[in-house]
């Protein structure tokens, strides 16, 4: 398995992947390996999520405490431009986000801690998204942030006067601003 700072805490995790003729096998999350590169979190729960066109934008979301999530994202089939944003009010780097692009090709994944809002912009149709979570969903500690807000400033690579595809949700979520004083970890 190869780590990959990002920096922030964010980490590109690529684990080995054995090929032969019939095709390949991979351990994609192996509690002692992880644990040996200094990843320690109890993964709680297993999401997928399917998006059918190129340019469905999902984010920017995440759990204040004490519901506050680690997610660890892969992509089972396509890519995707996955975000993760410093909300840490405390952090030298708040408002600071890093970007990776995560495919099935690539057989890498994201490991967010928690503290950041997490997005990512489809690049391709027929995209499926596996990660796992070290918390529940929690409705009540549910929460989100505007994908395109101007404090933030994350360069989504959308083609020249596409617009995402967003969920009704996604796109009345508030500002950083208006949104920052629930943010409690």
């Amino acid at each position: 398995m190869q780590v990959r700072d990002l920096g922030m805490g964010v980490l590109e995790v690529v684990p080995k992947k054995f090929g032969d003729a019939r095709g390949f096998f991979s351990e994609t999350f192996q509690r002692q390996r992880f644990t040996d590169a200094g990843i320690t979190q109890d993964w709680m729960q297993d999401n997928q999520s399917y998006s059918a066109e190129k340019g469905v934008l999902r984010g920017l979301h995440f759990q204040v405490a004490p519901d506050a999530q680690d997610k660890l994202i892969r992509v089972l089939k396509g890519s995707i431009f996955d975000v993760a944003v410093d909300i840490r009010k405390a952090s030298p780097t708040y408002r600071t986000w890093v970007s990776c692009i995560l495919s099935a090709e690539k057989f890498n994944q994201l490991l967010i801690p928690k503290g950041f809002a997490h997005g990512f912009v489809t690049l391709e149709p027929d995209v499926e998204v596996l990660y796992k979570v070290s918390a529940p969903y929690s409705p009540s500690c549910d929460r989100g942030i505007r994908w395109n807000d101007p404090t933030i400033g994350i360069e989504w690579p959308l083609d020249p006067g596409q617009q995402p595809v967003l969920s009704a949700k996604d796109a009345a979520a508030p500002l950083l601003a208006e949104a920052e004083k629930d943010i409690v970890f």
